[in-house]
């Protein structure tokens, strides 16, 4: 249940409230557009825009262990446990779009439509129904690889793991596209051009670059950032900087400054960011300072678990993510949401422990 002000200025008030009793809905049942059983896919033809999809998880007669999962591993649900006899009824707002993993189709562009998949060691399903979502409040996420939604495992963005974190009512659509800049993000006719005519007025904007920013100059850094918050602030939304995570680059037991995101002509990035955000008061989510304390506080050794390892995914990566990683990542990503206190607070799950 939630109370919420129906203006800037107001707090939520109630002056009576009784509750009874009564009988769940019986789930519905699996519909047809759903097959398999480890996992279960399903797939729904809708355009694209933003859903309210209602999972019934658990089984009548068995135990199962299920996760939920939307278009381009884009977790929604971590893997829960039921007992035989035990259903759980989850509410989601997703958002869909064309194509579902990076927008420049970088890994794969997926199906047009609502891709979902149950899976972990004994996926349940006893219902499922989409429906066209009213007026949700959608949080944008305009960013790099270390962000997007990433088509192809091992690779995860933070991105793709918020959403575990978020309540019916807000979705996540991540724009996320590797390799981007801050400039290119704004050049790209497939990210903040076609990101900018779908925002409207209330939303939030998370803006988060550094990572290939590699010879911006500090002014032009500096221009990308106030360009996209303006044109953000345009449609009537919310801008909000996020500082980059830091790649893991060792000095001893502390990171280097290329790790903190000095660049290659002196530029330190996440210092500009904040400089940004003081002069057009701009929250900013200091994600480089979180991720710094949290790998500095593991180690040269146990930091290696965030990111790609050769022994377990296949690569050895310090910049990006493995899905523990990102993980942690997006947790670190709500704590600065919640210190901002932002709007989608109202919509968070209730903290948990890493």
């Amino acid at each position: 249940m939630r109370l919420s002000p129906t203006s800037a200025g107001g707090l939520p008030n109630v002056d009576y409230l009784d509750v009874e009793t009564g009988t769940s809905p019986e789930p519905p049942g699996r519909p047809p557009q759903c097959s398999g059983g480890a996992p279960i896919v399903c797939h729904f033809d809708v355009a694209p825009g933003n859903y309210t999809v209602t999972a019934w998880i658990g089984d009548g007669a068995a135990a199962g262990n299920t996760s939920m999962s939307v278009e381009a591993r884009r977790r929604v649900l971590p893997a829960v446990d039921t007992a035989a006899g035990t259903i759980s009824q989850h509410t989601f707002t997703i958002n869909v779009r064309q194509p579902e993993g990076q927008p420049t189709g970088q890994g794969g562009t997926g199906r047009p439509g609502l891709d979902i998949t149950f899976a972990g060691k004994a996926p349940q399903l006893s219902g499922l129904t989409v429906q066209a979502a009213t007026d949700p409040l959608v949080v944008y996420l305009a960013g790099d690889s270390t962000t997007c939604d990433q088509m192809l495992a091992p690779w995860t963005g933070w991105g793709q793991i918020l959403p575990t974190h978020v309540t019916a009512g807000a979705a996540i659509a991540n724009y996320g596209d590797s390799g981007e800049s801050s400039g290119s993000f704004l050049r790209n006719s497939a990210l903040f051009p076609t990101m900018k005519p779908l925002i409207k007025r209330g939303d939030l904007v998370l803006i988060q670059f550094g990572h290939n920013d590699k010879s911006t100059s500090a002014s032009a850094f500096r221009s990308n950032l106030t360009t996209m918050i303006n044109q953000v602030r345009e449609r009537g939304a919310n801008p909000v900087l996020v500082t980059p995570p830091v790649r893991r680059h060792f000095d001893g037991n502390r990171l280097t400054p290329t790790a903190r995101h000095v660049n290659g002509v002196g530029v330190d990035l996440p210092a500009e960011t904040h400089r940004v955000g003081s002069q057009l008061n701009v929250p900013v989510i200091d994600l480089t300072a979180k991720s710094k304390e949290l790998v500095e506080s593991l180690g040269p050794n146990a930091s290696a678990r965030l990111y790609l390892r050769e022994e377990e995914d296949g690569y050895k990566d310090n910049t990006h993510f493995s899905e523990y990683g990102a993980g942690r990542m997006a947790d670190l990503v709500v704590e600065g949401v919640r210190e901002h206190n932002l709007s989608l607070v109202s919509y968070l799950q209730p903290r948990r422990v890493p």
